[in-house]
C-alpha cells in the first residue's frame, strides 16, 4: 500500500506545482496565455484538491494512526498534509468565489502570497514524507537552520510562528487596501 500513497502523491505535487506557475503568470500579465492558463486554473485545483485527498486518505491505509502519532515526524507529516490540503483548497475557493477580481490591483499579489505559501507548505510535507520514506531531501538541511529537526521537534519553532503571522498580516493589509482602492 505504501507504493500507492507514494504514486499518489505526485499528483497533487504536480498540480499544485502547476496550479502555482499559473498563479504567478496571471498575476503579473494580463495577456492571452494567462487568461487562458487562468480558465483552467479551478478545475486544476480543484482537482489538486481531489487527489490530494485521496493520497492523504491512502496514507492513512499506509500507515496506522497509531504508527503516525507515535513519531514526531509522522505527526509533524500528517499535520503539514493536513494543512496543505485545506490550503489549497481555501485557495481554490478564494479563486472560484472570486472570480477575475482576484487579478484586479493588489489583490493579484495576495494571490501569488497565497500560493507561494501553499507551495512551501507542500515542500514541506513532501520533505516530511520523504523522512518517513527513507529519502530524505536537502530542504531538511533549510528546516534545520530555522530550528526545527524533523525527527525529534514536533512544534513549529517560534520564528515559524512569527513570520507566518507577518505573512498573514502583510496579505491581510494588502487585501483590505485592495477592496478599499476597489470600492473608491
Amino acid at each position: 500500500m505504501a507504493a500507492y500513497h507514494i504514486l499518489l502523491v505526485h499528483f497533487p505535487i504536480a498540480l499544485l506545482t502547476v496550479a502555482m506557475g499559473a498563479i504567478v503568470l496571471r498575476a503579473v500579465s494580463a495577456g492571452a496565455l494567462a487568461r487562458a492558463v487562468d480558465h483552467a486554473l479551478v478545475p486544476l485545483l480543484a482537482v489538486a484538491v481531489l487527489s490530494s485527498v485521496v493520497a492523504f486518505a491512502v496514507g492513512f491505509r499506509v500507515w496506522s494512526w497509531d504508527a503516525l502519532s507515535s513519531s514526531p515526524l509522522g505527526r509533524n507529516h500528517m499535520l503539514a498534509a493536513a494543512w496543505t490540503v485545506a490550503y489549497w483548497a481555501l485557495l481554490l475557493v478564494v479563486r472560484w468565489r472570486g472570480g477575475d477580481a482576484v487579478w484586479d490591483g493588489l489583490s493579484r499579489w495576495v494571490m501569488v502570497g497565497l500560493a507561494l505559501l501553499g507551495s512551501l507548505l507542500l515542500t514541506i510535507t513532501g520533505t516530511l514524507g520523504g523522512h518517513l520514506t527513507g529519502t530524505p531531501t536537502a530542504v531538511s538541511q533549510a528546516l534545520r537552520a530555522l530550528g526545527w529537526e524533523v525527527y525529534t521537534t514536533f512544534y513549529v519553532p517560534d520564528a515559524t510562528l512569527y513570520l507566518l503571522g507577518g505573512v498573514a498580516v502583510v496579505l491581510a493589509a494588502i487585501g483590505v487596501m485592495a477592496r478599499r482602492a476597489r470600492a473608491a
